[in-house]
């Protein structure tokens, strides 16, 4: 009895600095961009927060990193957004970055260590929110060749984190597919950008790629999730995923593509 009584002390011991650690990297990070008005150092330490990702033997670096890769993106797209609202010069820049530094914390804590099928397609979600929303406001001035790679990237990491969750056996064939799919939409994205401005968050845009490869991520993760139900796709399982995410893509490039809506 002794010993569970130590055990369950040590648990909730590890448990508060879990809490603790994680609470002070997203504090760290917002320090850094504040004070530096750069993303270099939130970004440095970002990457040094994840060192046991290497901390294995190297043949299983890649693994580790595939698998970590929807985090990273996700914490280096959320350290960018700081940056980026930092630079618009808005009285309500500091508390935009607290709020993302907020979001940040939330991650760590609430939704990446969940491993419910459910909280993994949300993980993957984010990601690509949080991602491509970083990479269209700070590509303009890149070649397209580096988006379509980071694209690719974005696509084939959040791909592997939602098949990896329905034990999916050919993982890597089906998100070297979908890194493709996200590559064309930033070949595209690339050369017709349009960003919507968002009135509470200075210095942030929504832009046109975040929901259009949100809307195509939503729907084939429920093709997918038919699929893998059924073992065939059923038409009233993707019937509504189908028309709304084909609707709003529509509407998006039909009615909101003129420059006079907040787009840049």
């Amino acid at each position: 009895m002794e010993f569970l009584r130590v055990a369950k002390r040590r648990s909730f011991l590890s448990e508060v600095i879990y809490i603790l650690l994680n609470l002070a990297l997203a504090g760290a990070v917002l320090g850094a961009v504040v004070a530096t008005g750069t993303p270099w150092l939130a970004i440095a330490l970002v990457l040094l927060s994840k060192w046991r990702v290497l901390a294995v033997r190297p043949r299983f670096w890649l693994a580790h990193i595939e698998t970590n890769t929807v985090d990273l993106l996700t914490s280096v797209g959320l350290v960018l957004l700081m940056y980026l609202a930092g630079q618009s010069g808005s009285r309500a820049a500091l508390a935009v970055q607290i709020v993302l530094a907020v979001l940040y914390a939330l991650w760590l804590l609430v939704l990446k260590p969940r491993g419910k099928r459910v909280y993994v397609v949300l993980q993957a979600a984010v990601a690509i929110v949080v991602a491509t929303m970083a990479l269209a406001s700070l590509s303009y001035s890149w070649s397209s060749s580096i988006v379509v790679i980071v694209m690719w990237v974005i696509g084939y990491a959040s791909a592997r984190h939602v098949l990896s969750a329905y034990s999916e056996p050919n993982v890597r064939l089906l998100s070297l597919i979908w890194g493709f799919v996200f590559a064309e939409i930033g070949w595209l994205c690339f050369h017709w950008m349009i960003a919507y401005t968002l009135p509470f968050a200075a210095g942030l845009k929504l832009p046109q790629m975040t929901i259009i490869a949100i809307a195509l991520s939503f729907l084939a993760e429920r093709v997918y999730g038919s699929y893998a139900k059924h073992d065939k796709v059923q038409a009233s399982d993707i019937l509504l995923p189908l028309l709304l995410s084909l609707g709003i893509i529509a509407v998006l490039v039909l009615f909101f593509n003129n420059a006079a809506i907040g787009a840049s």
